[in-house]
């Protein structure tokens, strides 16, 4: 039997409160929407983190059958995103299923140790300076002024100048988020983005419980980085419909 969650409680409730799931949730809120049936459950949001995207959790057996009626409901463009070994087995009992993507997803349950003097919110008319920091150094960023669901930026500087940048973006009320990290290249090696991250991270687990990110698993600097300040590894895999 499958079941609507109608509340954000419901769904931590169903899921172990698992932070993928929360997150992806998005409270229920701007149209999201999530299922349950048997061992499984599913959330989906449009653009969050820019793809609209279904969270998968549970059982796979019980996880396919969800995925089915979701996809139905919600449509080809949403993609289901979970565990890798979860999604692997999914995309194999679902029709149309491929898997297309594997990364990282990373998590922080507590405020991180370490220094962050010198790095705060970004208040003003500083779109342009981070833009142009973003453009130079991480021109991928799926965090970008202007962007829905970017909330606001935090930035250090070197004399003057922009340094380094992060983003609250698409948080979700028990679980924040952090993207667009950027540093200027001539600036790397002085532990700038550690800084801002460590007090970008602090500020979300504060006001959400935990801060999550997601990062590729070739990206070794970047693990390196937040496995640094505590956060934890978990492999995940994206799938889409075919066609």
């Amino acid at each position: 039997m499958i079941y609507e969650l109608r509340t954000a409680r419901q769904v931590a409730q169903a899921c172990g409160d698992d932070d993928l799931v929360v997150w992806v949730a998005q409270g229920l809120s701007g149209g999201a929407r999530a299922w349950a049936g048997g061992g499984a459950v599913l959330a989906a949001a449009s653009d969050v983190c820019r793809r609209d995207r279904i969270a998968v959790w549970g059982d796979p057996a019980d996880a396919a059958d969800l995925l089915r009626h979701a996809l139905a409901e919600s449509g080809p463009t949403f993609r289901p995103f979970g565990d890798a070994e979860l999604i692997e087995q999914v995309a194999g009992r679902v029709e149309g299923l491929r898997r297309v993507a594997a990364f990282s997803w990373m998590s922080l349950d507590h405020l991180p140790i370490g220094p962050s003097d010198g790095v705060s919110w970004l208040e003003g008319a500083f779109d342009g300076e981070i833009t142009r920091l973003l453009a130079a150094n991480a021109p991928d960023s799926y965090a970008a002024p202007g962007r829905p669901g970017v909330a606001r930026w935090a930035g250090a500087r070197v004399e003057g100048a922009l340094a380094a940048v992060a983003a609250d973006a698409w948080s979700a009320p028990t679980v924040g988020f952090m993207a667009g990290v950027a540093t200027a290249s001539g600036l790397r090696g002085r532990g700038l983005a550690g800084r801002v991250c460590r007090w970008v991270s602090g500020r979300l687990v504060a006001a959400h419980g935990r801060a999550a990110l997601m990062v590729d698993d070739d990206n070794a600097a970047a693990l390196g980085l937040y496995s640094a300040l505590g956060y934890r590894r978990r492999p995940v895999a994206v799938a889409a419909v075919s066609g």
